[in-house]
């Protein structure tokens, strides 16, 4: 395999090779790098520092970083740069969710877990009229569909991370859509001559997307960190304390 063969899918690029073919498309990632800086600074002020969080944060400026390679370079190695950040956020944030959020065990939320990454593996492999289906969009169904569960699971039990994830779920849904449809609407968004397509916002709803999630993680994950050390709990927004059913998940 040729590491440094180019890639050419989005609208915005149009076959050109040149480094700047996609500005929208690179200088969108931006957006990453923002949402990392202002969940790095939260982080900071905690009084107790998650590692998994900070790497959550991490992950989020890499993906930033990836993105902005893949758009630039368009080459193989460049794809595969901007892909195992956000796989590896996926599964990161999976079992954190299932764990530290649901309460599930450690062992199943790992087995769920690995399940998960066989699902995406069979998402990305499907194929429709030779091509990836929905514009390639189809690998990421499994994680919106993951994210609305475990929201509609939290909404349940009343957990105040559950909003997070679910209006993460709109946002990814509509996301989702901008990003298929990138190649399908390039004749309608023609600026100065060039297409620009959608793919663009996709990057800045997905930034918005993913400093909710690591928001919702710093915030309410630490009360879960609490708990199972058996620390104070202070008091949720309306004085009630919504970590006894945590307790209990946790001590299984």
């Amino acid at each position: 395999m040729d590491w440094h063969q180019q890639i050419f899918i989005y609208c915005e690029r149009a076959g050109d090779p040149g480094f700047w073919a996609e500005p929208l498309n690179a200088a969108s990632n931006a957006a990453f790098l923002f949402a990392a800086a202002l969940a790095l600074a939260a982080w900071l002020r905690q009084p107790q520092r998650g590692v998994v969080e900070c790497a959550l944060v991490a992950l989020v400026g890499a993906i930033g970083v990836g993105s902005f390679l893949f758009h630039t370079l368009a080459t193989r190695w460049a794809a595969l740069a901007d892909t195992l950040p956000i796989t590896a956020f996926m599964l990161i944030y999976l079992g954190y969710a299932l764990v530290r959020f649901v309460g599930l065990p450690r062992l199943l939320g790992g087995v769920l877990v690995a399940a998960f990454m066989l699902v995406l593996q069979a998402a990305d492999a499907v194929r429709c009229s030779g091509g990836p289906c929905l514009n390639g969009s189809l690998g990421y169904v499994p994680a919106l569909i993951a994210l609305g569960l475990v929201g509609v699971v939290l909404r349940w039990r009343g957990d105040a991370a559950a909003p997070a994830l679910l209006w993460g779920a709109l946002i990814f849904a509509i996301s989702l859509t901008f990003r298929t449809v990138d190649r399908m609407v390039c004749p309608w968004t023609a600026i100065t001559g060039g297409a620009v397509g959608t793919h663009f916002v996709w990057h800045l709803m997905n930034a918005l997307l993913l400093h909710m999630l690591v928001m919702a993680a710093i915030r309410h994950g630490q009360r879960r960190r609490a708990v199972r050390a058996g620390q104070a709990i202070a008091p949720t927004e309306g004085g009630a304390h919504k970590d006894e059913w945590s307790r209990t998940w946790w001590n299984r």
